[in-house]
């Protein structure tokens, strides 16, 4: 299970990256290897206004439909297009061509609780 110290994760299975003026979001290695081949990303509208803890957007896999939610409050100011034909990138590179959202956010200091990679790999391991 692949799970990158860079980044910040959410107990909902997101990765969040803090760029210079955004932030990116998808779902993580093991979000992607539970719902196995996913068949469709459903995104949000550029513009869109999202509270911390707001769905995002869905996945559907052949084997469930898994929503997605904002780790930090902000505005969408930009979507991965390339999911919306080849949405296998979330399996094939979660972390890389599988993001989902970049947003600009209102605070990134305020967010739903993130955990570090350690932590957020204890919660994996404990079954949550």
């Amino acid at each position: 299970m692949n799970i990158p110290k860079h980044l910040s994760y959410a107990s909902t299975h997101e990765w969040l990256r803090r760029d210079a003026d955004d932030v990116t979001i998808g779902i993580t290695d093991y979000a992607q290897s539970e719902l196995t081949d996913i068949v469709f990303v459903e995104l949000p509208e550029l513009g869109r206004r999202l509270a911390a803890g707001d769905e995002i957007g869905a996945l559907e896999s052949i084997k469930a439909v898994a929503y997605i939610y904002a780790p930090v409050a902000g505005t969408v100011a930009g979507v991965n297009n390339a999911l919306r034909k080849q949405p296998e990138l979330i399996n094939q590179d979660p972390y890389g061509q599988g993001w989902i959202v970049r947003l600009a956010p209102d605070d990134p200091e305020k967010s739903v609780e993130l955990l570090e990679a350690a932590a957020y790999k204890a919660r994996i391991e404990a079954g949550d």
